[in-house]
């Protein structure tokens, strides 16, 4: 799709979506291009996303070439086949650099992107300058004990529960999502688009293209491998978190509270911590506001 725009957009960024080869498939990857020697950025989305949620610190970023891989198991890599791990995203990201001929970019993992981005970064340093975590990447053990499924309705809510319903048509996808309570101030073609890119199917039963399979063993990973909790407090490149206000679904307080920061041990592993005022765990990326904010963030660790 080569210069094309999303419908409604107006004297956008021009992009192309592309196919990489990875162990199992082919992942689809929107790409922004960028001036030479403005450095390029390799955006990673959250749990149930898609490369489309970076589209508006994308456009923030005029200029620099943005990388957005639709994770394996999601968007249009859902059929990817094989086991979705921390470690496998990793190996993924690092096929999309080969693929674009990229030595080295920033990384920028937005939720569970986050713990991916500090897992690649770890397992291959020479291909990484900066990180820049957008609400994600510092974990915490989930007990053996406690299903991993109730774990993730009791975070991301609706956001798991859409996986297993259909719908009539895209204006019904769209208004399950203007519902929830993280989205009540989002809106517009970018996240428009990234919603569609979420659906696969027929009407009147299109379904979400998030394999439940893929989400399933990303959370078991994120939540229960003891690597992946490590890997911020070990990164060999500098590296900041970006921690919201407010939580998935638009609670007072975000993911990581105040007290959590505070006592993450983040600053004496090198990670400078920065609290986001005014958005959520949702529109740090798709929220214009948020948007800039991370966009800002990524230039500086861009060097400029």
């Amino acid at each position: 799709m080569n210069g094309q725009r999303d419908s409604g957009q107006q004297a956008r960024r021009a992009y192309e979506d592309s196919r990489v080869d990875v162990d199992g498939g082919q992942l689809s990857v929107r790409r922004w291009p960028g001036r030479p020697g403005a450095g390029t950025v390799l955006a990673v989305h959250g749990i149930t996303g898609n490369g489309l949620a970076w589209s508006r610190v994308a456009e923030e970023l005029d200029g620099v070439q943005v990388l957005a891989p639709d994770l394996r198991g999601r968007g249009l890599s859902r059929d990817v086949t094989g086991t979705s791990t921390m470690a496998a995203h990793a190996d993924d990201l690092r096929a999309v650099l080969d693929r674009f001929g990229v030595a080295r970019a920033v990384l920028a993992g937005h939720s569970m992107g986050g713990f991916a981005a500090c897992v690649a970064a770890r397992r291959d340093p020479q291909r990484y300058s900066a990180a820049v975590l957008v609400d994600g990447g510092l974990g915490f053990p989930v007990p053996q004990d406690v299903d991993i499924e109730t774990v993730l309705h009791a975070v991301i809510g609706p956001a798991v529960q859409r996986l297993d319903m259909t719908f009539p048509d895209r204006a019904a996808y769209h208004a399950f999502w203007a519902r929830h309570p993280a989205f009540a101030d989002l809106g517009g073609p970018d996240v428009a688009a990234c919603l569609d890119r979420d659906l696969v199917g027929t009407e009147p039963e299109l379904r979400s293209a998030c394999r439940g399979a893929a989400v399933r063993e990303d959370a078991e990973d994120e939540l229960r491998n003891p690597e992946v909790f490590a890997a911020i407090h070990e990164l060999p490149l500098p590296a900041r978190l970006l921690w919201a206000e407010r939580g998935l679904q638009d609670e007072p307080v975000g993911l990581y509270a105040p007290e959590v920061i505070a006592g993450s041990g983040l600053a004496e592993a090198g990670v400078a911590a920065y609290f986001v005022p005014g958005v959520n765990h949702y529109s740090t990326v798709l929220g214009r506001a948020g948007a800039r904010v991370v966009a800002a963030h990524v230039r500086e660790a861009l060097g400029g």
